[in-house]
């Protein structure tokens, strides 16, 4: 075993299934997905630390718990298309390859996208469509989606992206609350989604999910 080999053991055994994530599938693509590959150069030595890992002013790629406990919440499976709202460098769609039928991967950032295209080539990853846009316009080419992650903080989720979900589709995000942050998934369906508290875990909000702010005169 090499050693990064080594240090991806080490990583789900330590900060993935300690936090309750058994799922085979969950389990097997983080082992297998080069985690390495989807940070700085500089930074390949954190690559598998317990923390998140900046990738750009206000981004980051989440730390292994937060994505695999979100992942064990929305339980996507092969025969599931995959909406990950604010890519990055395409960790979280390289895992998601491993584990659903089809995945679109949307970027705003042409920098980070561009990273993200080079690391998942790297990395093998099949089956992966990465989409330049709006983070907070989600697809809707290839909606409806049957899970939608949302890799990164929000205060709002716009209805234009829960609108692209599926009847019956799972929807997962970290809200954020000042520094404080909760993981929350929702099903689609009639009407408003009811989200429900999954886990606590802090991400940066993504550019296009902050709350508007009232100004009070």
């Amino acid at each position: 075993m090499t050693d990064l080999a080594q240090r991806r053991s080490v990583m789900v055994d330590t900060q993935v299934r300690p936090n309750d994530v058994t799922k085979y599938p969950i389990i097997a693509a983080m082992l297998d997905v080069p985690r390495e590959l989807f940070v700085p150069e500089a930074l390949r030595d954190v690559a598998y630390v317990g923390e998140n890992v900046p990738l750009a002013p206000g981004r980051v790629l989440a730390e292994p718990r937060t994505l695999a406990k979100l992942l064990d919440a929305l339980d996507p499976g092969p025969g599931d298309r995959v909406l990950v709202v604010g890519a990055g460098t395409g960790y979280a769609a390289a895992v998601l390859a491993r584990m659903a039928g089809e995945v679109v991967a949307l970027e705003e950032d042409a920098g980070l996208a561009g990273r993200a295209r080079a690391a998942l080539a790297a990395a093998g990853a099949q089956g992966v469509e990465l989409v330049t846009g709006p983070l907070a316009a989600g697809w809707p080419a290839r909606a409806p989606y049957d899970v939608i992650l949302v890799d990164g903080g929000v205060e709002q989720v716009p209805e234009a992206l829960t609108g692209q979900l599926a009847r019956g589709g799972r929807i997962g995000a970290v809200f954020m609350e000042g520094a404080l942050g909760a993981a929350r998934v929702a099903r689609g369906g009639e009407g408003r989604p009811a989200w429900r508290l999954a886990f606590n875990a802090a991400l940066p909000v993504l550019p296009g999910f902050a709350a508007v702010r009232e100004f009070v005169l």
